[in-house]
């Protein structure tokens, strides 16, 4: 098989798609849409997001050490494309995606009633990287929509319709093709039939 090699770059595809919310000291609050975002660490729970300097967010999570990951779904999508492409500095986003700000528990950014899934967030550490600053956070709590449980009681992200980033492009998340585990798992041994 041929390969191209190409200069360094992140080439780690699909990401999240998120919308992150944060207040400012006034209680201002604002939407940024993040596609560097991820799982930092279980125990204790950590999570970071990656932002850039001029990003008119990043003051006020310098400001505040403060904000909820809000996961996204198809429904949402043109919402968080918009928040991603237009600045807090300018528009009120809330008002303009028609989106519900809700009060958090453990932190003063709003989460959006739309999401389906709110993750509250300390900073705990900015990383300097580049073009980038990362905020290395704890997660303080999560909230889920109970419209998204299973028979099981376990939160089943498929019925939420998320959406996924890659290169420029929106994508849905498409069927389940596997569990963990499942390549080792042990297969079940055919009983045998009476008679043979």
């Amino acid at each position: 098989m041929a390969k191209q090699m190409w200069k360094p770059g992140n080439m780690i595809y699909p990401v999240p798609a998120v919308m992150v919310t944060v207040a400012d000291k006034e209680k201002r609050p604002n939407i940024i849409t993040v596609a560097w975002t991820g799982t930092a660490c279980t125990n204790p729970p950590m999570a970071y997001i990656s932002v850039r300097k001029e990003r008119y967010s990043h003051g006020i999570l310098m400001e505040t050490g403060e904000f909820v990951i809000n996961l996204t779904t198809e429904d949402l999508v043109f919402a968080t494309d918009y928040c991603g492409v237009r600045s807090g500095r300018d528009v009120d986003k809330f008002k303009e995606m028609k989106l519900t700000p809700i009060p958090a528990h453990t932190v003063s950014a709003p989460m959006i009633a739309e999401s389906p899934v709110n993750i509250e967030c300390k900073v705990k550490q900015v990383l300097e990287l580049g073009s980038h600053d990362m905020f290395l956070a704890e997660v303080t709590a999560v909230h889920a929509e109970e419209r998204h449980m299973d028979e099981r009681g376990r939160f089943d992200l498929r019925k939420a319709n998320p959406i996924v980033y890659s290169h420029g492009e929106y994508f849905g998340m498409g069927k389940s093709i596997g569990t963990f585990g499942y390549s080792v798992r042990k297969k079940a041994k055919k009983k045998p039939v009476k008679g043979k």
